[in-house]
């Protein structure tokens, strides 16, 4: 299968997360593939969500960045302990921040910006504490 990121890229993506996380109690996760084969993306973005475990955080608040490259879709979901305390629209402005960079095909960059963005919105709502655990993976995973 064609890489998705470089290996460059990849270290991009984790030290944004890395960042990110400093800002925030919350978790980042980032879940990559060529396709969607769901009808809908969300719904291949929560099965994923269920699937990495992202639901197993203290205060429910992971977050997953989904990206289908060839498909050219793309979700940004929270889990229900973000959900519960933010308006319906709270993943636009992340969302938004990336679309530029993903006409383009530069992924890492998209994902950095996201990444970043989600890091500002969650500090708010769910700031960085000092005895703060890592409760999921900083990592990127890999689909189809």
């Amino acid at each position: 299968m064609r890489r998705i990121l470089s290996i460059g890229d990849e270290a991009r993506v984790l030290a944004a997360i890395h960042s990110a996380e400093l800002q925030t109690s919350g978790e980042v996760r980032v879940h990559l593939e060529h396709k969607c084969e769901e009808e809908e993306v969300l719904d291949r973005a929560a099965w994923l969500f269920k699937e990495l475990g992202m639901e197993k955080t203290e205060q429910r608040n992971g977050v997953l960045i989904y990206l289908a490259t060839k498909s050219k879709r793309f979700a940004i979901i929270g889990d229900c302990g973000i959900n519960n305390v933010v308006p319906d629209n709270f993943w636009d402005s992340a969302c938004d921040a990336m679309i530029p960079f993903l006409r383009k095909g530069e992924y890492a960059n998209a994902l950095e910006v996201g990444i970043t963005q989600v890091g500002e919105l969650l500090k708010e709502k769910f700031p960085y504490q000092t005895d703060d655990v890592n409760e999921l993976p900083d990592s990127i995973s890999y689909g189809n």
